[in-house]
C-alpha cells in the first residue's frame, strides 16, 4: 500500500471536491459576520480574539476565526515545524483583513502542508514540536491534521450556509418544523 498516496488523497480529494469550491465568492461581510453576540473573530484591523487556555465554555467562533485557526494552528505551525514553512503562531501571525486575503493564506498554507506530506517520512517520530505526541509516528500527525482541516472547513461551509439564510433565522427555536 502507498501510504503517502492514501494520506494525501484523503485530504486532497476532500479539498478539491468539497471544501475549497465552497469558499469561492466569500465576501468580507460574510467573512467577518458574527452570528451571535460575543463570538470570537478576526477583526478588520488584523487583531484576533484569543485566550489560552480557552474559557469554559469555549466561545462561538466566526468564519474568519475558524479559517485563521486552520491557516495558523492546523497547517501553518505544523508546516513550520516539519517542512521549513514560514513561522506561524497565534500571537504574531499577520491575520487576513479581507476574505480574499484569508483565502490566499489558506491556499498557501494548504499547499505547503500537502507538498510536505507527499515526501514526509511517515514512520519517524513527530518530534518535540508535537509535545505529548513527540514519539508518535508522523503518519499519526498527518491523520490528525486531515481530520482537523476537514472538520473546521466543514464548519466554515455551514456558517456560509447560515449567513446566506440569516434573514430566515428569525423563527429559529420556535419548536416548529417547517
Amino acid at each position: 500500500m502507498d501510504w503517502h498516496k492514501e494520506l494525501v488523497d484523503q485530504l486532497d480529494w476532500h479539498w478539491q471536491h468539497q471544501l475549497r469550491a465552497r469558499l469561492e465568492g466569500m465576501t468580507d461581510d460574510e467573512y467577518f459576520w458574527q452570528p451571535v453576540p460575543g463570538a470570537w473573530n478576526v477583526h478588520r484591523d488584523g487583531g484576533i480574539d484569543w485566550e489560552y487556555p480557552q474559557p469554559e465554555p469555549a466561545p462561538f467562533t466566526t468564519i474568519a476565526w475558524r479559517m485563521a485557526h486552520v491557516i495558523v494552528g492546523v497547517f501553518g505551525a505544523r508546516s513550520a515545524s516539519h517542512f521549513g514553512g514560514p513561522p506561524a503562531d497565534y500571537l504574531t501571525w499577520p491575520y487576513a483583513k479581507s476574505a480574499d486575503e484569508a483565502l490566499k493564506q489558506l491556499d498557501d498554507a494548504y499547499q505547503t502542508w500537502i507538498d510536505g506530506v507527499r515526501t514526509a517520512d511517515l514512520d519517524r517520530p513527530c518530534g518535540e514540536a508535537e509535545g505529548p505526541y513527540a514519539e508518535y509516528p508522523f503518519a499519526t500527525l498527518v491523520l490528525h491534521i486531515n481530520r482537523e482541516a476537514i472538520h473546521h472547513l466543514a464548519e466554515v461551509s455551514l456558517l456560509r450556509d447560515l449567513y446566506l439564510r440569516a434573514d430566515q433565522l428569525t423563527g429559529a427555536g420556535s419548536g416548529r418544523l417547517s
